[in-house]
C-alpha cells in the first residue's frame, strides 16, 4: 500500500500555502470513473453520441475533477485526517482524453476557534482554469 503521507496539523497551515498534483485523463480513467460512479452518460462514454454534441468529442466527468481536489486534500495538504466541510465549485471549460489536469489548492482563510481551513481551488488544462471553486475543511490538530 505505501507509506501514509504526512498530516499538515492546523497549527502548521499559514495563508497561501498551497499545494498541486498532475493528472493525465485517459479513456481508461474515464471509464473507470463511470463505473465507481455509475454516471454513464454518453458525452463521457459514447465517441458517437459525443460527436453530436457542442464538444464534438467525449469529455470527463466534472466531477472527476473535484475528485483530483479531494486527492490533494487527502494525500498533500492538508493530508490524512483532513475533513471536508463544504466545497463549491464553478466549471469552466470541458476536460478531454489526454488533457494533463493540474490541481492546486490554496489557504484563503484559517478559522482557529473552529479549526477549520478555507482554500481556493482550481484545476487547469494548459495553464486555463476548468474547474474553480473554494473548499471548507476541518483540519486535525497536533496531538498533545
Amino acid at each position: 500500500m505505501g507509506t501514509t503521507p504526512k498530516s499538515v496539523y492546523f497549527e502548521d497551515l499559514s495563508v497561501g500555502q498551497e499545494a498541486s498534483t498532475s493528472n493525465t485523463v485517459t479513456a481508461d480513467v474515464i471509464r473507470a470513473f463511470a463505473d465507481v460512479s455509475g454516471d454513464r452518460n454518453p458525452v463521457h462514454i459514447d465517441p458517437d453520441y459525443a460527436a453530436g454534441t457542442i464538444f464534438k468529442e467525449r469529455i470527463a466527468h466534472g466531477m472527476l475533477s473535484a475528485a483530483f481536489i479531494s486527492a490533494v486534500f487527502g494525500m498533500e495538504l492538508p493530508g490524512p485526517g483532513a475533513i471536508y466541510i463544504s466545497q463549491t465549485m464553478n466549471f469552466k471549460a470541458p476536460v478531454k482524453i489526454g488533457d494533463v489536469v493540474v490541481t492546486t489548492v490554496k489557504v484563503a482563510e484559517l478559522i482557529p476557534e473552529k479549526k477549520r481551513a478555507r482554500f481556493d481551488c482550481v484545476c487547469t488544462v494548459n495553464g486555463k482554469a476548468v474547474v474553480q471553486g473554494e473548499a471548507v475543511l476541518m483540519v486535525p490538530t497536533r496531538p498533545a
